[in-house]
């Protein structure tokens, strides 16, 4: 006869794991440090991983929507007018993909107070994001002004020649109200397009500029005029793109709400906050 209760602890340690062996310490001390670093990842208070995220966003845009037209005055013939516009929103589309899911990629005060009057952002978050997308537009300014050597007012958006500032203000906030709808549009409910919305936000970019950019810039963006025209020692005509993309994306969340209705559910959060816990003001909500 054999001795069961000798057998048992064996079988007992051989199917602890599905390989028949006992844990390795080392396994589970890095599953351990990855769960801690996801925690942490997670952590409302690493606040500072979205700020980051929109100051070099904003860097990478104004690098692009400032460094086309300042490249091409100082080498003639380089950059022509459609390829200034394509490229920043071939660049917005790109920052998107790579950090959206971080800080929502706003790179935009207009799109963050939009996302928040919609209830899909919290307000407390707006100033930070505003604030480093402001420096990130100065920053890159300050860059290119070294980096390229001609003056960075050639980057900046002002009316054209033949505009008005109240024209020019006119199309900024028209422009703007179609770029924040298709924003708002592509976060929400069974419109949430994912990679797909950076597309559409990217072809919107481009082809407004297409028009637009000899009557006012096309700037649909506060931060990115506010780099080039600051460092550049121009801010004459600043108001313009402060009220115009203000007014046009109220305007484009008042619309929301007539198509959709109130914000706040869980796609539109998501979309605005990223996915580095999100505050979901209607969690039932789609």
């Amino acid at each position: 006869m054999t001795d069961d209760s000798s057998a048992a602890p064996a079988s007992a340690n051989r199917s602890a794991t599905p390989s028949g062996f006992a844990p390795v310490p080392y396994v589970e001390a890095l599953e351990a440090d990855v769960q801690n670093r996801i925690r942490d990842f997670q952590d409302p208070r690493q606040e500072w991983r979205r700020v980051i995220s929109e100051l070099v966003g904003t860097f990478f845009l104004v690098t692009v929507a400032a460094g086309a037209p300042m490249v091409g005055a100082k080498y003639p013939g380089t950059v022509g007018l459609a390829m200034a516009v394509v490229a920043p929103g071939l660049m917005v589309m790109a920052v998107i993909m790579f950090m959206g899911k971080v800080s929502g990629a706003h790179l935009n005060p207009g799109v963050s107070m939009a996302f928040a009057l919609r209830g899909d952002f919290p307000w407390g978050r707006v100033p930070f994001y505003i604030v480093a997308q402001l420096a990130g537009a100065c920053l890159a300014a300050l860059m290119l002004t070294q980096l390229v050597g001609v003056s960075a007012t050639i980057g900046g958006s002002y009316p054209g020649a033949e505009t008005s500032p109240f024209a020019a203000m006119f199309t900024e906030a028209l422009l703007t109200f179609g770029l924040v709808s298709v924003i708002l549009g592509t976060a929400s409910g069974a419109q949430s397009l994912g990679i797909i919305a950076a597309t559409a936000v990217a072809a919107y970019i481009s082809l407004a500029g297409l028009w637009a950019a000899p009557l006012s810039g096309a700037s649909m963006n506060p931060a990115r005029t506010l780099g080039p025209n600051l460092v550049g020692g121009d801010m004459s005509t600043y108001w313009v793109y402060v009220v115009g993309p203000l007014v046009g994306a109220a305007l484009a969340v008042g619309f929301a709400y007539v198509l959709r209705g109130p914000g706040g559910g869980r796609s539109g959060s998501l979309a605005a906050q990223g996915a580095l816990h999100p505050d979901i003001a209607n969690p039932d909500k789609l």
